[in-house]
Order: C-alpha cells, then sequence, then structure tokens
C-alpha cells in the first residue's frame, strides 16, 4: 500500500489559514549551517502568518556530546522535544506544516522537522512543496509578528524501527542498501568541510539529497524519486554529515512507495557519529552501484 503523501502545496496551505482552520500549526524551519542565524532574521523579517520557528540546533537536535557520540545534530531526547512542540502550541491533534527555502541550497530543514516528528508519533505532519518560494509565489500573505499559541500537549510514542544505529548499520543484511545522501565529493572523500574524516561507510551507495528536487525546489514525482534511487522496494539505511539531509532522503523513499520503517530508516548520527569511533572502517573513492549519481 503506497503511503500517504508527506507533501501539502502552498495553495492548500493558502486556503487552510484562509479559514483559520484552529487545529493547523506552521514550522519555519529555515536555516543555513554556514550562518545559524540566517533563518532566525530571515522569519523576523517575514514569514508565513501563525508560524513559529524552529531552529536546527536548539529545537530540533539534542546537546552535542564531547565524545561525538551521536553526531553534530544527536537526536533530541523525545520528552524535551515533545515539551517544546507543546509549549509553541503543537499538540498530539495538530496538524503540522514545516517549511524551509529550497532556493537556498538547503531544501531539508523541514524534512528534519518532518522526520523527527514522525519519529515521536506525530502522523499529521507534511513538508510544504516548494517551501516559501512556493508560498510566496501562491500569493500567500506574509507576517512579521512573532506567532504565539496556547500551550498544548503533545505526548510522545518513539518509533524505534524508524531509525539505525552504528551497530545496525554494521551488521545490515546484504539486502539492504545503505545510502549516502552527501554531495559526491564529500562521498568519495575529496572535500570534507565539516568533519574531522573523509570518505563514506564502506559499501554505502551516493544518492545526493538535492536530486530528489527539481529546478525550483518541488520535490520531483513518485517515479522520478524511484529512478533516482534505483533501489526498487529494497530495505536502506541512509545517512548524512549529521542526519539532516538524509531526512530528505528517507522523504524521497516515502515519496516513491516506501514508508519510514524497517525498509525506510535514518541512520540518525550518520558520518559524524561514524568517525566518532575509530575503529570503525572508511572508505573513499566510488562504490559499484553509485554511477546513477
Amino acid at each position: 500500500m503506497t503511503p500517504p503523501s508527506p507533501l501539502r502545496t502552498a495553495h492548500w496551505l493558502r486556503e487552510q489559514l484562509a479559514v483559520n482552520r484552529p487545529d493547523l500549526r506552521v514550522l519555519d524551519c529555515r536555516y543555513a549551517l554556514s550562518d545559524p542565524l540566517i533563518g532566525r532574521l530571515a522569519y523576523l523579517e517575514g514569514h508565513i502568518p501563525g508560524a513559529v520557528y524552529a531552529d536546527l540546533e536548539t529545537d530540533l537536535s539534542g546537546p552535542v556530546q564531547p565524545s561525538g557520540v551521536g553526531g553534530r545534530h544527536p537526536l533530541p531526547d523525545p520528552a524535551a522535544l515533545a515539551a517544546w512542540l507543546g509549549s509553541v502550541g503543537v499538540g498530539s491533534g495538530s496538524t503540522v506544516v514545516c517549511y524551509d527555502d529550497p532556493a537556498t541550497g538547503q531544501g531539508f530543514y523541514a524534512a528534519r522537522a518532518w522526520w523527527l516528528l514522525r519519529w515521536i508519533g506525530h502522523r499529521e505532519v507534511y513538508v510544504l512543496d516548494g517551501g516559501w518560494p512556493a508560498y510566496l509565489a501562491a500569493g500567500g500573505k506574509v507576517s512579521v509578528e512573532e506567532a504565539t499559541w496556547p500551550a498544548a500537549t503533545f505526548i510522545p510514542e518513539v518509533q524505534p524501527g524508524f531509525t539505525a544505529t552504528a551497530a545496525d548499520v554494521q551488521r545490515r543484511s546484504p539486502g539492504t542498501a545503505l545510502i549516502d545522501a552527501r554531495a559526491p565529493e564529500r562521498y568519495r572523500g575529496e572535500a570534507e568541510p565539516l568533519d574531522k574524516k573523509a570518505g563514506h561507510i564502506p559499501g554505502a551507495l551516493n544518492r545526493p539529497f538535492g536530486m530528489g528536487l527539481d529546478e525550483s525546489g518541488h520535490f520531483r514525482s513518485a517515479e522520478a524519486q524511484a529512478a533516482h534511487l534505483g533501489l526498487g522496494g529494497a530495505a536502506t539505511i541512509s545517512y548524512c554529515g549529521s542526519g539532516v539531509s538524509a531526512a530528505l532522503g528517507v522523504l524521497a523513499r516515502e515519496l516513491a512507495g516506501v514508508p519510514l520503517g524497517p525498509d525506510n530508516r535514518l541512520y540518525a548520527g550518520s558520518w559524524s557519529d561514524w568517525i566518532s569511533d575509530d575503529a570503525r572502517p572508511v572508505a573513499t573513492g566510488e562504490e559499484a552501484g553509485s554511477e546513477k549519481t
């Protein structure tokens, strides 16, 4: 059975905002790893009315460990994430739409928020297809007022089958494909701007996250996602540098018909967690099957 679409269009969102749908909550997830303040400043300069800003570092990640275990953007504690969601008005009965700005080349922060909410058991959460530019192009209204909502109750129900650990990666079955969502030069070990080691996990195939979006920042069709991935219905574990951009990959797999779960997992700690243990092997260059990139 094909899972429900994880996407919502800008026109749909405009319609829901126009009727003041009481259960609707919007998360503004704009961010840039190169400048952590850009997203917050963009929000203050203009955002979708009623949207709450969700910061990658403080809201959508847990504390970084000195050992590096968990990676550069560790999963937040589920209770802490649920408490934050409740504090900004997102309850267990809310319909949540997450957006970022794919026009900046960073169209994966909304997918991170989407995945986190799905991970803690929330089904009614979606990514705005095309993000902020699509909303503006659809004639959406813009607000500069920081949104506040009455506190709500969010009860987390963690889905353990959505995640994979380093141990899961190491002992994966031969039929499970390991997907590296980073840029090809990082995968091959030719460049590494963020982490202390360059290369990839041995056996991983390179499927850059950006290939799931078209030139306008909209998600490609289910057929195009499946063709890009080239994996059919095979089980997959996806990773990137720190578990953020790879969320776009697991969303693309769900679009292609493979729902989140044992056949579509995210290695949340990703490369930055993998290399926290020097005993874990590192590969460079291409792997057979990565020519699709």
